[in-house]
């Protein structure tokens, strides 16, 4: 071992003599960074803005007195998020989820790729020949073991095909974990047997950074670790829950799996599965660019209550809406919004529920429906009295005791007031209604653009 660490140290040695630095501070060389704008996204130019109501408050909620504060740049997602990139979402946790059962069934069969059957899903490491030293090295002191805590950290194996259709499973045990996602029989009805959504979890884990820098170095690291598991399917029922003594079962029925409705808005969907739905796709790309070597790139996670306004505003100062305003109507007599008119006439603007998250003008930060359609989950708690504390610079209220979190923007159900880019409303984290969605944002590097 003595001989081994004096190589080491002379192998260094004689690395750092042959540098060009000549003995001088010259930093540390490494991949040259490329930036990567974000797909379906616009850039937010940083600056500062007055937050909060300029003008009459007709609701005298009192909430949000004038403050000028400044943010920095930073991207957010063109559109509410559909149904459509929703449901990839589902579909990844579904499928990880089948293939997690199957790889542990095979492995519990002792089955391995080649076999047939269930084992062509076991898990790629199960043939250890082709794994790299460090991966046998984790797969000895992490891996193994029985229950499911004990295989994370295994390669699934993604290259075969899963098999939906029951008359092509490969073999009984297969059937076995394929049975064990649906629906009891005596559940079923019409004949349809479907997935039970109560199965689709999503695991994940955060670092609580607040938390750390007020414990001012006291504590471990993993005490600030934050371990989420959230349902992923969204709530169909709210269509039927928000509105009593209303027909709404079509909706319930189709609006999230019919691809009448894919580049709607989702909605049914809860703060925490919002967050849920950033932490998979911060992890889905970083996943695809560790493949290519490429580097990781910034979390994607919900805006804060100040970036949402400042990119509802569009650049346009003491605007009243996205469009600046004060009217809802264009110059031909169109509603610019999908809300509810005319002393609740709800399809006076050509829509009785939402419409296509692309629809009407975006704003001048190239940003669909700011106002109405849906309302949108922001990463901010609600505090009536936030605006009187909170800094002047990226202001944000985030309170884990606190269980209202801010929503902005307004939706389909309500009036014009609250589509104001001022106005406050807040929802419970846990809860999913049939007028909030949400939309994504992602820090920019560097600061070039700041005006």
């Amino acid at each position: 071992m003595k001989k081994l660490f004096l190589l080491a140290s002379v192998t260094f040695l004689l690395a750092s003599c042959g540098s060009n630095d000549r003995g001088e501070l010259v930093g540390v060389s490494g991949k040259s960074w490329h930036p990567e704008k974000p797909y379906g996204m616009s850039l937010v130019p940083g600056g500062s803005f007055i937050m909060g109501k300029s003008d009459d408050d007709v609701a005298n909620v009192l909430n949000a007195p004038t403050k000028t504060v400044t943010v920095r740049s930073f991207y957010m997602d063109e559109t509410e998020i559909t149904n459509s990139e929703y449901r990839q979402f589902v579909h990844w946790v579904k499928d990880s989820i089948v293939r997690t059962r199957l790889a542990i069934l095979a492995e519990e069969l002792g089955e391995v790729p080649g076999n047939g059957g269930i084992g062509e899903y076991a898990f790629k490491d199960a043939d250890t020949t082709n794994l790299s030293e460090y991966e046998k090295y984790m797969l000895f002191n992490y891996g193994g073991g029985m229950g499911e805590e004990s295989y994370r950290g295994r390669r699934l194996n993604k290259e075969a095909d899963l098999v939906w259709d029951n008359r092509d499973y490969p073999d009984q045990y297969y059937a076995e974990v394929m049975d064990s996602m649906y629906i009891p029989e005596d559940e079923t009805y019409n004949g349809r047997r479907t997935i039970d959504v109560t199965k689709l979890k999503y695991a994940y884990n955060w670092m609580d950074i607040q938390a750390a820098a007020r414990a001012k170095g006291q504590g471990n690291r993993k005490d600030f670790i934050r371990k989420e598991e959230t349902l992923v399917y969204p709530d169909t029922t709210v269509w039927i829950k928000d509105f009593a003594y209303s027909y709404n079962e079509p909706m319930h029925n189709d609006y999230f799996w019919s691809e009448a409705y894919s580049e709607y808005p989702v909605v049914g969907v809860s703060w925490h599965q919002a967050k849920a739905f950033c932490a998979w796709r911060s992890k889905y790309k970083n996943d695809f660019n560790k493949s290519k070597g490429k580097q990781p790139v910034n979390q994607f996670r919900l805006p804060t209550e100040a970036e949402w306004e400042y990119a509802a505003r569009g650049g346009i100062e003491s605007g009243t809406y996205p469009w600046g305003g004060p009217y809802i109507l264009n110059d031909r007599g169109c509603f610019m919004a999908n809300f509810k008119p005319l002393r609740g006439d709800y399809a006076a603007d050509q829509a009785l529920y939402t419409v296509e998250a692309k629809s009407y003008d975006p704003n001048d930060y190239n940003l669909y429906n700011m106002a109405g359609n849906v309302s949108e989950w922001t990463n901010s708690s609600y505090d009536p009295n936030s605006y009187e504390y909170v800094s002047t610079m990226n202001p944000n209220t985030y309170d884990g005791e606190n269980k209202r979190r801010v929503i902005r923007g307004g939706s389909w159900k309500d009036v014009a007031y609250f589509l104001q880019v001022s106005t406050r409303d807040y929802e419970y984290q846990d809860s999913a209604r049939s007028y909030i969605g949400f939309r994504t944002v992602q820090d920019y590097m560097g600061t070039d653009v700041t005006q």
